[in-house]
């Protein structure tokens, strides 16, 4: 009977070769709509911070319409409310929400204000549930600091698509807000009012 042994580490090459060159081959995958969205819009917002011909008052003013542009801030603000949202009326619901807008603007730009002149790159995305994803990207300074993560939430499920939360170094905003506005309103007896004014009070501090 013939010896087939010496064949096999021939056979194996061309295997791996046929693999490699199948792999070259396969066209890159398309970026995902959320992932898209993210790549451009958030490149847009550090441009808009990073912009040196812009006043103080032209960066908070741009960077407003900017952010309200991209994000659900009514459904953030009334996350953010926990089960202290089904007992709000929805007259103090309207007043948390504007309020919650004026706090976000400042708390966010504060946070993308630290990443300006820095690369964003998309890494991957995940489907959370039917037009719901996570967008996982890394920020890269010229320092040769290691690369941060940043997250963000996604939703393309409704009129457009709009990011509801977003994470630094595993930390989501919106669950970190919920927890504090929790707290806020457990001492102060569920008050709404009470937490816009503590709302109001914090934005002014930025």
């Amino acid at each position: 009977m013939k010896n087939n042994r010496s064949s096999i580490p021939g056979r194996a090459i061309a295997l791996a070769i046929s693999v490699c060159v199948l792999a070259m081959a396969r066209p890159a995958l398309a970026a995902t709509p959320a992932e898209t969205f993210v790549t451009g819009n958030i490149q847009t917002g550090l441009a808009i911070l990073g912009n040196a011909h812009l006043t103080p008052a032209q960066h908070r003013a741009q960077f407003q319409i900017f952010l309200l542009g991209i994000t659900d801030m009514k459904r953030i603000a009334i996350f953010t409310l926990g089960k202290y949202a089904a007992g709000a009326s929805a007259a103090d619901q309207d007043a948390f929400a504007s309020a919650f807008q004026n706090y976000a603007v400042a708390v966010y730009r504060s946070y993308f204000e630290r990443y300006t002149g820095q690369t964003m790159t998309v890494l991957r995305s995940t489907q959370r549930a039917p037009g719901d994803f996570i967008v996982v990207t890394n920020m890269v300074d010229k320092s040769g600091q290691p690369p941060l993560e940043i997250d963000f939430r996604v939703r393309t499920d409704g009129a457009k698509t709009v990011i509801t939360d977003f994470s630094v170094a595993g930390i989501w905003l919106a669950l970190a807000e919920q927890a504090d506005f929790g707290a806020v309103l457990a001492k102060n007896g569920g008050s709404i009012p009470g937490l816009i004014q503590h709302l109001n009070t914090t934005a002014s501090q930025y």
